[in-house]
């Protein structure tokens, strides 16, 4: 009769035991509430077993640890639908020694035999670097250990619960990219960035400059796509604040697309063929009932799929009709897709494909005239898109849609008529819709501003008229949130002018009339930074590669904060003479702290490779406007450096860098 019970390994098999039964003589119960939390992750890992939550291997031999501390093991990541155990059927699992792919380790299974959990060492050092769990004997989800130093860096969903497997960079147990994600999860990554208001789960799934290059597409078209995403990326925070559709309970429910289509190689400049889904839809449940989410285009980058635009809602959940796709003609998924009630009337869908023609043809005109004609024309058609469908929503939609084309076409110099189409549609809009209206004035302010800015214009004239029409936005639109943005851009001006009084003011109107969002965390560290000077402060993140840091723990030595980004030219000359500066004020103890504020850390990090810095650089998601980083210190405009002294106190908190020097003198006396 074959043998059931294959002889143990020496040490490896039996190594976690000991340690074990110790810690659980030191602490009388591993997981008891009085000693540690219930809710141990891996999130928290130390050396030693169950330190952190992880089980670290280690020569001994004892008996098999219960089964009730090892289900007292849980995932890093909150969202996995993994087997329970009920506390009556915990006595009935057993643990076993692995037998598996050679791994040493063990195994927990239910009474009935159902496999629950696996931890695993897999290269022979003694730790577990894989932990495994199951549901109805499949498994589901594991947090691995990549490089072997007891931390969990990546998570990987498997089996029934999908593909998606997510990069931890810092190992501070937030999932930093994915490599490897699917159309479907992409959704409900949105729905579950919308629920938590969490900027940072949505920026993850957009997709870089980077990438679209890397699937082969066109040139114009990596530009007007990653446009589209970085926009998408700075605006998440407000619009999901302000949307109503998914709320904080909502769920994911179903993905749902016509089939995905393919680019072929040669459009537009492309060299592949490119596969993608236009008008995908999520659908998500909450408190209140059904809903559906508009997530758009979606594209295939190798192993990952990526969006590159924010979700459109309408009124109770329901679906918003796109514009017109970033690829096809969305026409034919609007009939059919069973996901729009609505649909698209016969006109409507004649409107949408002529869009579509436009769009095309903007893409490959270069001509000046051409070009300003073609954005006439695609105001005229989406305005009368507006007229043609009766519901609300889809109304708001497409005008926010115009606005946000005619605006950009006009601020980039290619529809110098564009300010009046602004002025028109803000008009038309009346005072029954008083955020639409306040939106179009805003965007119709920006694009005016630009405009008068020509080589040849008087800029003190230019500034003035810009913030005195401002001044009077903010008058007229005192509760609107573009009228918060108007303030700061009315502060920094103060700040430019040293009228830090009243820039003060401005900031303080910001906070206290917008509390909870974005403008509100900058306004209040813009006078936290403000108010600085003869203070002790602190600041506190990660490195660019993921190390904590902490600004109190350089007490001792005088600071130079630099805020920088690769697009800020004044800050790369700055560096050179932070650079000199280091030397000259090595003696006196001087350290340099760089914060970048790039949209993304591939793009500090690529420039440092190429521009090596001998000082720690700091890098937080969301960039110059809405990273913790920039916010902590209200942070607006590049560069910005801090000097503060030995005590912690600042000394100037904006100085410029021909200041630095003598300002370094004083405090080496």
């Amino acid at each position: 009769m074959k043998d059931l019970h294959p002889p143990v390994r020496p040490l490896r098999c039996k190594t976690r035991v000991a340690r074990v039964v110790d810690l659980i003589h030191k602490l009388k119960s591993p997981f008891s509430i009085a000693d540690r939390p219930v809710a141990v992750t891996a999130a928290r890992i130390a050396t030693g077993v169950f330190v952190g939550g992880l089980l670290a291997i280690q020569p001994a031999a004892a008996a098999t640890p219960s089964a009730k501390d090892a289900l007292q093991l849980k995932p890093v990541q909150a969202d996995v639908d993994y087997e329970v155990v009920e506390p009556a059927a915990v006595a009935k699992c057993t643990v076993a020694d692995l037998d598996y792919n050679d791994w040493s380790g063990w195994e927990v299974r239910s009474g009935d035999g159902t496999l629950l959990r696996r931890f695993a060492d897999t290269n022979g050092d003694n730790k577990v670097d894989l932990w495994c769990y199951f549901k109805f004997g499949v498994e589901v989800y594991r947090d691995i250990d990549r490089d072997f130093n007891t931390k969990a860096d990546q998570y990987r969903w498997l089996g029934t619960a999908g593909t998606r497997w997510g990069i931890d960079e810092n190992e501070d147990g937030k999932i930093d990219s994915w490599k490897q994600i699917s159309p479907e999860e992409v959704t409900a990554e949105v729905v579950s960035a919308l629920a938590d208001r969490d900027a940072a789960r949505f920026a993850r799934l957009l997709a870089t400059g980077k990438d679209l290059e890397s699937i082969g597409l066109g040139s114009e078209t990596v530009r007007r796509l990653s446009s589209k995403a970085t926009r998408a990326a700075k605006d998440f925070s407000d619009f999901a604040k302000r949307q109503k559709a998914v709320g904080r309970d909502a769920k994911w429910v179903q993905f749902a697309a016509a089939t995905p289509g393919v680019v072929p190689s040669g459009t537009d400049g492309s060299s592949a063929d490119i596969t993608v889904y236009e008008n995908a839809v999520a659908m998500f449940e909450d408190a209140t009932g059904n809903g559906q989410l508009l997530v758009g285009t979606i594209i295939r980058v190798s192993d990952t799929w990526r969006i590159v635009d924010l979700p459109s809602v309408g009124e109770g959940g329901d679906a918003v009709a796109q514009s017109t796709g970033n690829f096809f003609t969305p026409g034919g998924m609007a009939q059919s897709s069973a996901s729009f009630d609505s649909g698209l009337g016969a006109q409507s869908q004649q409107l949408v494909t002529d869009l579509e023609e436009i769009d095309r043809k903007l893409a490959s005109t270069s001509n000046p005239k051409d070009l300003a004609k073609l954005h006439e024309a695609r105001a005229q058609l989406v305005s009368r898109l507006i007229k043609a469908t009766d519901n609300p929503s889809e109304r708001d939609a497409w005008t926010r849609q115009l606005v946000d084309t005619v605006s950009m076409a006009t601020q980039s110099g290619v529809y110098p008529d564009g300010t009046k189409q602004l002025q028109a549609i803000a008009r038309s809009l009346g005072d029954s819709n008083e955020s639409l209206k306040a939106y179009a004035e805003y965007m119709m302010i920006g694009s005016e501003y630009a405009l008068r800015q020509t080589p040849d214009a008087d800029f003190a004239e230019v500034q003035k008229w810009y913030l005195e029409t401002l001044t009077e936005f903010v008058d007229r639109y005192p509760r609107m949130p573009e009228s918060a943005q108007a303030m700061l851009q009315l502060a920094l001006s103060k700040e430019f002018e040293d009228k830090e009084k009243d820039a003060l003011g401005y900031y303080k109107k910001v906070a206290a009339a917008f509390p909870g969002t974005d403008t509100a965390e900058k306004a209040e560290g813009a006078v936290r930074r403000l108010e600085s000077v003869g203070q002790v402060i602190d600041l506190q993140g990660n490195s660019i590669d993921g190390k904590p840091f902490r600004l109190s723990q350089l007490r001792g030595r005088p600071v130079v904060l630099h805020y920088w980004a690769t697009w800020c030219e004044p800050c790369k000359q700055d560096m050179k003479l932070l650079r000199a500066l280091q030397a000259r004020y090595q003696k006196a103890g001087l350290v340099l702290v760089g914060v970048n504020v790039d949209a993304t850390s591939e793009m500090a990090k690529g420039f440092l490779k190429q521009n090596p810095l001998p000082w720690i650089q700091l890098f937080d998601d969301g960039g110059l406007e809405s990273s913790d980083l920039a916010k902590t210190f209200g942070v607006q405009t590049l560069p910005t450096m801090m000097l503060i002294d030995d005590r912690g106190r600042v000394v100037r908190h904006n100085v410029r860098a021909a200041e630095l020097e003598s300002e370094l003198d004083k405090l080496a006396k």
